[in-house]
């Protein structure tokens, strides 16, 4: 049955990205707020599918630490899960992700009309650069950027390098990190087709200001915080 609730999700969701990606052409000379208005429903969409196909529920703590201003998120990547749900979770955003996503038939097409910051993690010091920059803009232009510091996928009680982009990126703008943990991927895991039913936690942690600290001070605190929260959140040792 798991297999079965699985493939129908599966179905579900690559018809929508077929249908919302030829709409999004239509909209393509319209603002970004509009541009995102309209594609983040997709993310609504397939929450609610993945819900009702397979029982994958999601538990928000710490929504009082969004603040109203906008911010740097810093996320624990384990899943495409945290993808559709920051969506719903924060207010406008986008994402630092690697250019080749860009390339991918349909997908790809609603992904470059949300203006991501798409790097070639190939050049790693032009990559940082970029970010920079890049994410500067879109913070001053009050949009949220939405950073994965392991760069990929880590398996539940596992850990990657944080990598310094990000704490790099709040340093040099002067825009403050709202970090964020959550167990997605023992609900949905990494190269694995089939979905497992039950309640994803999500814990958003205060503040972490970077004005008065050091590249590496602001990282090592991001990184103290999200792993702090998987350890009390994970249950796959």
């Amino acid at each position: 049955m798991l297999l079965l609730r699985s493939l129908l999700f599966a179905l579900g969701m690559w018809s929508s990205v077929v249908v919302f990606a030829i709409l999004c052409l239509f909209i393509f000379p319209f603002p970004f707020s509009v541009r995102y208005g309209f594609l983040s429903q997709w993310a609504r969409l397939n929450l609610w599918w993945l819900e009702l196909i397979c029982g994958v529920r999601y538990q928000v703590e710490g929504v009082e630490n969004i603040p109203e201003g906008n911010a740097v998120i810093m996320c624990k990547h384990q899943s495409t899960w945290e993808t559709l749900a920051l969506q719903v979770i924060f207010p406008p955003q986008v994402w630092v992700m690697k250019r080749e996503l860009l390339k991918v038939p349909f997908f790809g097409w609603g992904l470059a009309m949300l203006e991501p910051i798409a790097i070639d993690r190939k050049a790693r010091g032009k990559a940082r650069q970029q970010l920079i920059e890049q994410g500067t803009q879109r913070l001053e232009a009050g949009r949220w950027v939405v950073i994965f510091p392991e760069g990929t996928r880590i398996p539940p009680g596992k850990k990657g390098r944080y990598a310094l982009g990000g704490a790099s990126l709040a340093h040099s703008s002067g825009y403050p990190v709202v970090p964020m943990a959550h167990n997605a991927g023992e609900f949905w895991p990494r190269r694995q087709f089939t979905k497992q039913p039950g309640t994803i936690q999500v814990r958003i942690g205060p503040l972490i200001e970077g004005k008065d600290k050091s590249v590496e001070e602001i990282n090592a605190e991001v990184e103290a915080w999200i792993e702090g929260q998987m350890q009390e959140i994970t249950t796959i040792k």
